[in-house]
């Protein structure tokens, strides 16, 4: 058993979607990774800005043992915390500037069509909790909303056929604004952002 692998078409899409840049120009961010695996984007935001306050929460005890052995090798400072990504980090409420999260979120019942997911990656890494495969990506972004300060960002990896129904749940909470869908570098929608409403 092993913690998710990322892959090439959704290794890290934060760059592209403006995070890094975003982050930047908050001075000293505060960045909270929701469902962090081996903590590669947690990770690659602490090397890309420096200055960051990075946090990270995981809940499969072989992925967060993955994500300190990262850290430590590479000699990043980012707090690594093992739990519930829909309970974590309540001391940075309504003070975080960014949180990031690239959840479980196949639908129940499937099955990956890629082999390197569907025979070996572990099912917690994989499925979003109902037949839609979105439970978990909603109560993330529900404790991403409650994290993030007004006016604070939120990126998060879905599946392609997700992109629509999600970005339609997000906007119907009242909790976000400017939500849009990101395709991937194959021309896939992948990810969403939002910004925590003022």
């Amino acid at each position: 058993m092993r913690s998710a692998v990322p892959r090439f078409e959704g290794e890290n899409p934060t760059p592209s979607l403006g995070l890094r840049d975003w982050t930047r120009s908050c001075g000293t961010p505060v960045v909270v990774d929701l469902c962090a695996g081996s903590g590669a984007i947690a990770l690659a935001v602490k090397d890309e800005v420096p200055s960051a306050e990075v946090h990270g929460v995981e809940l499969s005890e072989l992925a967060f043992a993955w994500a300190i052995r990262n850290r430590d090798d590479l000699g990043l400072d980012v707090d690594l915390r093992l739990g519930d990504a829909t309970l974590a980090f309540p001391e940075l409420e309504a003070g975080v500037d960014v949180v990031v999260s690239n959840p479980p979120y196949i639908p129940v019942g499937s099955i990956p069509n890629d082999p390197e997911v569907r025979d070996h990656d572990p099912e917690v890494a994989l499925y979003g909790g109902s037949l839609d495969g979105l439970r978990i990506p909603l109560a993330v972004a529900a404790r991403a909303a409650a994290l993030l300060r007004p006016g604070g960002f939120f990126v998060m990896e879905h599946a392609d056929a997700q992109g629509e129904s999600l970005t339609s749940a997000l906007r119907m909470t009242g909790v976000w604004q400017d939500v849009r869908d990101h395709a991937d570098l194959n021309g896939r929608p992948r990810a969403v952002t939002a910004v925590r409403a003022r």
